[in-house]
């Protein structure tokens, strides 16, 4: 199986050890994504639903880079600073999420990086 780095301009450069995804056969695994702007390499500042958004912008950068996209996704990791906007998540990611249903856990994490309020990461098959 071959297994390639995935890097794009459009989502934000790593800060760490690790790549923004990797392309392993048809398997695309994305990093865990947090509300950066990659034009200005800063957080987000606003409420849930922006902040979902810019993560879910990201994560289609990256799928798109490794010519997938969202409807490829068949697994996601969500992690919520705090269940209490899980409502007010959902329906963000309902509209990116709106023909195919992946798989998902959504989990609390109270300390996630930069202050972010969700982190996500995605597994993608391209067939």
């Amino acid at each position: 199986m071959t297994k390639e780095i995935v890097f794009t301009e459009k989502a934000p450069k790593p800060i760490g050890p690790y790549s923004q995804g990797i392309k392993a056969g048809n398997y695309v695994f994305v990093a865990g994504q947090i509300p950066i702007d990659p034009q200005t390499g800063k957080m987000v500042q606003g409420d849930i639903e922006e902040q979902t958004r810019r993560v879910l912008e990201n994560i289609k950068a990256v799928l798109e880079a490794a010519g997938a996209s969202l409807e490829d996704v068949v697994y996601v990791t969500v992690f919520l600073k705090d269940l209490s906007l899980f409502q007010r998540f959902n329906k963000v990611y309902a509209e990116y999420f709106d023909k195919v249903k992946p798989a998902r856990v959504t989990i609390e994490a109270s300390n996630i990086p930069a202050g972010a309020l969700l982190e996500i990461s995605v597994i993608a098959y391209i067939e």
